[in-house]
C-alpha cells in the first residue's frame, strides 16, 4: 500500500476493525510518519436482472432499496433491516455463482423477508409485485396467509 502524501510502500498497520462489508485499516508510514486509513471490500460479481418482458438491465441495488422503502414506508421497519434484505439477497445471487437471475426470483426473496419483518409491508410489496387489480386480489392474498 502506498502512503498517500509521500508515495512510500514502507508503512506499517496500526489498527483493523470489520465496518459493514469492509476492513477499515489504519496505518503509519515508515518513512513520512504520518497516518492514513484505507478500506478493503470484497469485489462483488456484477450480474443481470432479467425483467418479466425477457429485457435485461444492470443489478441497480437503489432500485431494490427504493421498492423495499416505499412497501415499509410509515411502518417500523428500520435501514438496518432492509440493508439486510439487499445484503442477503446479493449474497445469495453471489453463492450461487450468477450472471443473470429473474426479477421474479428477487421479488420472492424480497417477499420472503418481508413477511418475517413486516406483515403490512408485506402486503404492500406483493401488491405491487404480483399486479393487484382489485379488492378481490388482496382478498385473496390475505385469506392465503
Amino acid at each position: 500500500m502506498k502512503c498517500i502524501y509521500c508515495g512510500s510502500e514502507d508503512n506499517k498497520v496500526l489498527d483493523s476493525r470489520n465496518s459493514d462489508n469492509s476492513i477499515r485499516r489504519r496505518r503509519e508510514c515508515n518513512s513520512c510518519g504520518r497516518r492514513f486509513t484505507t478500506h478493503e471490500t470484497i469485489e462483488k460479481i456484477p450480474f443481470s436482472v432479467v425483467k418479466r418482458d425477457g429485457s435485461r438491465q444492470s443489478y441497480d441495488p437503489i432500485k431494490l432499496r427504493d421498492g423495499i422503502v416505499q412497501a415499509c414506508k410509515k411502518r417500523h421497519v428500520n435501514k438496518e433491516q432492509i440493508d439486510n434484505i439487499i445484503n442477503d439477497i446479493e449474497l445469495t445471487v453471489q453463492n450461487r455463482n450468477l450472471q443473470e437471475v429473474k426479477s421474479s426470483t428477487i421479488g420472492e426473496m424480497i417477499l420472503k423477508a418481508l413477511k418475517d419483518i413486516d406483515i403490512i409491508s408485506y402486503i404492500r410489496y406483493a401488491s405491487v409485485f404480483k399486479n393487484f387489480q382489485n379488492l378481490d386480489d388482496f382478498k385473496n392474498f390475505i385469506n392465503n396467509l
